[in-house]
């Protein structure tokens, strides 16, 4: 199935010019439709860095899993590596939101003394989402249920303060 602009206003009851005024292009449509579904959620408090994490990384393999995001992943990697603005967009205007969750996940977790404040936290995300990405959206194999509570165990137990 092809995705179009016009196909999308069609079935939005909309003109295209109302598509292009909120999204640039196809690309940024179809990353935000896909991929930032868990964006909205609070970020979650269960009293552990692990356990936060599970819940973060589990929304990921969520939307990885998605028979929409196997579709999407190939054309926007694509589109990705041809246009560098419209990755600077994607990261800044859609990834922040998980980002800023991930800040208060992490502020949280200075204030329990389980991480010290000099954690890097663009690096952690980066960690987290790329093991996602790569063992859901390249691999594309099924994930083992607890694929999402391993990740978390070992990024905690990594960065914890010793």
């Amino acid at each position: 199935m092809t995705t179009s602009i016009g196909a999308v206003a069609a079935r939005a009851g909309v003109g295209k010019d109302t598509i292009y005024r909120r999204w640039s292009g196809k690309p940024e449509l179809v990353f935000e439709a896909v991929f930032t579904t868990t964006d909205d959620a609070p970020p979650p408090d269960t009293g552990t860095l692990a356990g936060d994490l599970t819940v973060l990384l589990q929304g990921l393999v969520d939307e990885f899993r998605a028979p929409a995001a196997a579709a999407a992943l190939p054309g926007l990697l694509a589109d990705f590596a041809a246009d560098p603005e419209l990755k600077a967009r994607i990261r800044s205007d859609f990834l922040a939101p998980s980002k800023e969750r991930l800040l208060v996940v992490f502020e949280r977790a200075v204030l329990r003394g389980e991480i010290a404040p000099e954690t890097p936290v663009d690096l952690v995300l980066d960690t987290l989402a790329g093991a996602v990405f790569f063992h859901v959206g390249l691999v594309g194999e099924s994930p083992d249920p607890q694929l999402a509570a391993l990740l978390a165990a070992v990024v905690a137990k990594g960065i914890e303060v010793r």
